[in-house]
């Protein structure tokens, strides 16, 4: 009897704790929620990494640009906007940015997300994923840079010869026909 009893106890506490997680977990993230998710995922040292790393890439187009237009450019070129650079991520509210970011998280995640979340990047393989997550990033935009640039260059020249399109045929047209499109 005392058996079924304790059986029968501990069936209800853990039926009761499965249905209190369920409504915890779909109850909205608080901000106390996401600052754990965001300290979880080691934000600060994310993003100060990713500055870097992006930083790097800046520096690389920075000195493209120089060796492209050196002619024009000053000799110090290159110092002076690394130094500019390293000035504006230096002085970026990192902080400002995290507390403006939790609104977002609380919108979109409940409690239960934040979780999971923090479970997965508290295991070995999440751990894994945040050290390697500045290298895959920095990695991906090198790749990526020339097909942006490429790609960048193509949009600029359709549109520089759009408009070149549109300018001659604005000047093919009769004054009279212009004035009287805007009546």
């Amino acid at each position: 009897m005392k058996r079924l009893l304790l059986l029968v106890a501990t069936v209800l506490v853990l039926g009761w704790t499965c249905l209190a997680q369920t409504s915890v977990d779909d109850s909205p993230a608080t901000k106390e929620d996401v600052e754990k998710y965001l300290q979880a995922i080691h934000s600060h040292d994310m993003m100060k990494k990713m500055a870097a790393s992006m930083s790097q890439s800046m520096r690389q187009l920075l000195h493209e640009q120089y060796l492209k237009d050196k002619d024009n450019l000053p000799a110090d070129y290159e110092s002076k906007m690394t130094a500019r650079m390293n000035d504006l991520f230096d002085n970026m509210p990192w902080d400002d940015m995290l507390q403006a970011m939790a609104p977002v998280y609380q919108k979109h995640l409940t409690k239960g997300d934040i979780d999971n979340l923090v479970a997965f990047y508290s295991s070995p393989t999440g751990e894994k994923l945040l050290r390697e997550m500045p290298a895959i990033m920095a990695e991906s935009m090198q790749n990526a840079m020339p097909v942006i640039l490429k790609y960048s260059e193509s949009v600029k020249q359709t549109l520089l010869k759009e408009t070149d399109t549109m300018i001659a045929q604005s000047r093919k047209q009769p004054a009279g026909n212009g004035q009287a499109t805007h009546q």
